[in-house]
């Protein structure tokens, strides 16, 4: 992919990156936003942990109606951890998260900055709109209820259908991972090009959401080769967060410090 870089053909001053070159003065404004974003990228780093301690530990998400209404009964706590609510949060939190890369690649190249961000917004709302949790969980409270087997049999019917039209099986669910893996990759070289982020964290982007979106372009198809592109993809991930974490908190420092001397520069 190849992506134009903004030039200035003025020295840029008052300001340096976090790679040590000096970049234009950075808006002052921006620096909660950029703290907002490192905490955010800190959580999403801890929720991909605690999905790999409850997968290796509790199990995968479970497979079918039956097996989610009869792990909802027994420990509804366990159940809502198995059912991916905390790959939900990971995608919520890409909302601040890409927020706070737009205001630091902007200076970069605003538009494919901003044309990350617009892909991301529109996967988490397909994500959100798609995902299947509270609808199980209503569906096993009245299964739990239900006196007949007729109903019980109504309800799995209903369950079924649920997780066909949920964020992994459906086709909003499928345009989502697309738009938002691709936004990682495109923001990602947003960064390698610039002078704002490390070159390991872009790189480390790239890597993460690379394998990511590949996996989900042959998911449909080849599942069991997607499943290996995935286990590849979560290193990089556990790599990525913190170091973008990192990143945009030096960016909220070098904020406070641009604007203190920009400060003391205008007192007599």
């Amino acid at each position: 992919m190849s992506i134009p870089n903004r030039t200035n053909s003025e020295p840029p001053k008052n300001n340096q990156s976090i790679n040590g070159s000096s970049t234009e003065t950075l808006d002052a404004d921006w620096k909660g936003i950029y703290r907002i974003g490192g905490v955010a990228a800190l959580m999403q780093f801890t929720c991909t942990l605690i999905i790999i301690i409850v997968t290796s530990t509790l199990g995968l998400k479970p497979i079918s109606a039956h097996e989610y209404f009869t792990l909802l009964e027994s420990n509804k706590i366990v159940g809502l951890l198995r059912d991916d609510f905390l790959s939900l949060i990971i995608i919520a939190l890409y909302l601040l998260t890409f927020f706070a890369l737009y205001g630091a690649l902007r200076r970069d190249n605003c538009v494919y900055a901003a044309l990350a961000t617009v892909l991301t917004f529109v996967a988490v709302t397909c994500s959100f709109a798609s995902h299947s949790g509270f609808s199980i969980v209503h569906l096993s409270e009245q299964y739990a209820a239900a006196s007949t087997d007729a109903v019980r049999s109504q309800l799995l019917a209903a369950g079924e259908a649920i997780i066909a039209s949920d964020m992994w099986n459906s086709t909003a669910g499928f345009m989502a991972g697309i738009l938002l893996q691709g936004a990682g990759v495109l923001i990602s070289v947003v960064m390698l090009r610039g002078r704002t982020f490390s070159k390991v964290t872009a790189y480390a982007g790239i890597l993460a959401n690379g394998f990511d979106l590949a996996q989900h372009l042959i998911h449909p198809l080849l599942r069991s080769i997607a499943s290996i592109l995935l286990m590849i993809a979560g290193p990089f991930y556990l790599l990525w967060f913190p170091l973008l974490s990192r990143d945009l908190f030096k960016l909220g420092r070098l904020e406070k410090k641009v604007t203190v001397e920009k400060q003391r520069a205008t007192l007599p």
